[in-house]
């Protein structure tokens, strides 16, 4: 088939990267929240109002629920919001479409600077086959999977879609350089996670190697001169972000790291393993358990210096020439991609979404590879037809294999319990991988099966708080009374500035009827982390029970400065939320039953609980906008409708219902 090479021909070809992308994806829709998006997204009450994408940008604390994992991401948090607004909710759908739709952005930024840096390296016809051979490779790999499945990471989506834009833009309009318009897309990834940071450093060795037609390892002074003269603006705007980024980070951020030094050092034994992981990601993992090389001596730690000297006399090679600098430019962006996360000291020694940025280095240096070893330099082309089918064969069947592999990654990231098994069977010993795992057993209520992994757990970590944490769920969970109060104390003792294991406490007092005890750790839990809202709502819960209605409304109203339009305060607000069944609950209470119900897909036990919040409370627009949901769940379209509109009866501006309306009423067209 022959595509022309006008605009025509190149939208058909993005339309079929984007296509072909997106079928790999096909089954990630629905994937649910995992590790990290339970503090940043689940239980981010500051979520669920588009008004608060300002602060977003002045308080760093707003990022998550957890005051060590606090940073400065303000336009993550802001997407999120989006996300939330859109989809009504927490919704796990419209989060992921709206990371898919950012990467595809990406993929045809990408095909279009492979193609420019291709064409100043050897103009031919067949670079745009080489481009989108690239772009194709990195778009279908199996290692992206793991970041655009994990939603809160989708910070390392944008730093790649705004540094190669930026790139792109510089490259392609340079008289627009003087405005520095091309810096906006560094800027907004800049505000999205630090690693962005280092563009300036990519940009200058695209200047040097292509406008400068600079080699490396030699001195050209006047050509690095000349292009650190053109990176300017994007330094200056690079060491802005750093300052405002230092500045924003609240001092209780935790890098983790147990020792910088040996993080440092393990460094290039991972940046081996993500290399290899290009080339063949069979070992890919949510959480691979790494430790640090024992001495800088050892063998994995030599192994990694001997790989990052052989690839960076690679690049010093392939500079020499101006047909194989596209592969000296992607072995450099491989390099300084790793380089933030090398550098600072994280808590884990690696993590495979940290290869989605380096990658895109990888993707050009390789396809370009390919491109000269199929084709001679143009100037004398010989064209080996046999090769030329064989690569395309060859090239096919990678993609199908890449494709499928991210399918099954997909798969994995269906549920937290299919996530952490994955991890178990890849690392038997990772404590981490069989905690979480038993605390997916413990969400369905598997508390026997729970408690052996988390023997196996306690084998490998003996002292750890979360761990505890979760054998106090199981014992309470199996009756084991006296045993569940003494895990949860011992969490508490473990980590007591933390108040994770006095919500957990509270949490299981409260449903075994000891609601002084419950009031006291929940209050604690507040007073540690005054964002945990998750200890908010249970207390809020703990004093309507009890018929606390001082402390209540103080709590309710403290919560409502801290979120205006968190759902649990909205509910507590309602007037006559105060009210009680025969078997004590408030209005509030199942409001709040009826939507973690409904987000179950449990919608028979949400449609009840939904009609038992009317009984104390016939004008709450809330019950109404449940209520609809399972009704539409269970496929009763025409009582939904009728259920928002009377929603919005109740409250005219009520936007979630009016949403929701125009969303079943399009469904119901569609049905027809």
């Amino acid at each position: 088939m022959t595509i022309s090479r006008g605009k025509g021909g190149t939208a058909v070809l993005c339309l079929g990267l984007t296509l072909a992308v997106l079928g790999a994806y096909a089954n990630h829709f629905e994937n649910g929240f995992h590790f990290d998006d339970v503090h940043t997204i689940t239980d981010n009450a500051y979520l669920e109002s588009l008004s608060a994408i300002p602060r977003f940008f002045t308080d760093a604390t707003l990022f998550s629920t957890l005051p060590g994992q606090q940073s400065y991401r303000p336009v993550v948090s802001a997407s999120l919001a989006a996300d939330y607004w859109l989809g009504g909710g927490r919704k796990p759908f419209w989060f992921h479409l709206s990371t898919f739709l950012w990467f595809a952005v990406q993929l045809v930024l990408m095909f279009f600077l492979f193609r420019r840096i291709m064409d100043l390296a050897d103009p031919h016809p067949t670079n745009i086959w080489a481009a989108l051979l690239a772009a194709a490779c990195y778009g279908l790999h199996p290692a992206n999977a793991e970041t655009l499945n994990y939603i809160i990471q989708r910070g390392d989506l944008y730093n790649t879609v705004g540094v190669v834009a930026s790139v792109l833009w510089f490259a392609a309009r340079p008289g627009q350089r003087r405005w520095g318009w091309y810096l906006i897309p560094a800027v907004l990834a800049f505000l999205s996670k630090a690693p962005a940071l280092i563009y300036p450093f990519i940009l200058l060795a695209y200047v040097f190697l292509f406008e400068q037609e600079g080699t490396l390892g030699r001195g050209h002074g006047k050509q690095w001169a000349a292009a650190v003269r053109a990176t300017l603006p994007a330094l200056a705007a690079a060491a802005v972000g750093a300052i405002l980024t230092a500045a924003m980070t609240p001092a209780t951020f935790q890098a983790g790291a147990a020792s910088a030094a040996l993080y440092r050092l393990t460094q290039p034994w991972v940046a081996l393993h993500y290399f290899v992981s290009f080339f063949l990601p069979i070992q890919l993992s949510a959480d691979m358990g790494w430790a640090y090389v024992s001495s800088p001596f050892s063998g994995e730690a030599l192994a990694g210096y001997v790989f990052v000297a052989a690839l960076a006399a690679a690049a010093v090679a392939a500079s020499r020439r101006r047909e194989t600098r596209p592969i000296a430019f992607g072995i450099l962006w491989f390099i300084l991609a790793l380089l933030p996360t090398s550098l600072m000291p994280l808590a884990d020694v690696t993590n495979d979404h940290r290869m989605f940025f380096p990658f895109v280095g990888l993707a050009l240096a390789v396809a370009w590879s390919l491109r000269l070893a199929l084709f001679r330099r143009t100037a004398r082309l010989t064209v080996h037809r046999v090769w030329v089918r064989g690569g395309v064969a060859a090239a096919a069947v990678v993609l199908a294999l890449a494709a499928a592999g991210t399918w099954e990654r997909n798969q994995v990231w269906r549920t937290e319990e299919t996530l952490w098994r994955d991890v178990t069977i890849k690392n038997p010993q990772n404590p981490r991988g069989l905690m979480n795992y038993s605390n997916a057993l413990l969400s369905r209520r598997d508390y026997a099966e729970a408690l052996s992994w988390m023997e196996r757990a306690r084998a490998v970590l003996p002292d750890n708080y979360l761990l505890e944490i979760n054998l106090g769920v199981a014992d309470g969970g199996l009756g084991r009374n006296a045993e569940a109060a003494a895990h949860f104390e011992r969490a508490a003792a473990l980590a007591p500035g933390d108040a994770d294991p006095h919500v957990f406490y509270g949490r299981w007092l409260r449903s075994i009827g000891r609601q002084a005890e419950a009031q006291a750790q929940l209050e604690t839990a507040v007073k540690l982390n005054p964002s945990s809202f998750a200890a908010r709502q249970l207390l809020m819960q703990v004093y309507s029970e009890s018929g606390n209605r001082a402390a209540l409304e103080r709590l309710v109203e403290e919560t409502r400065r801290l979120a205006p339009d968190n759902q649990a305060v909205r509910r507590y607000l309602e007037p006559g939320s105060g009210q009680v069944t025969s078997d004590g609950a408030t209005a509030a209470d199942l409001l709040q039953l009826a939507g973690g119900l409904c987000k179950a897909g449990k919608n028979e036990e949400c449609l009840e609980a939904a009609k038992k919040a009317l009984v104390l409370r016939p004008d709450s627009p809330t019950a109404y906008n449940i209520m609809a949901a399972a009704l539409t769940g269970l496929g009763r379209w025409d009582e939904g409708i009728a259920a928002l509109q009377e929603a919005l009866r109740l409250k005219p501006d009520y936007e979630a219902a009016r949403r929701n309306l125009a969303w079943l009423l399009e469904q119901k067209q569609k049905a027809r």
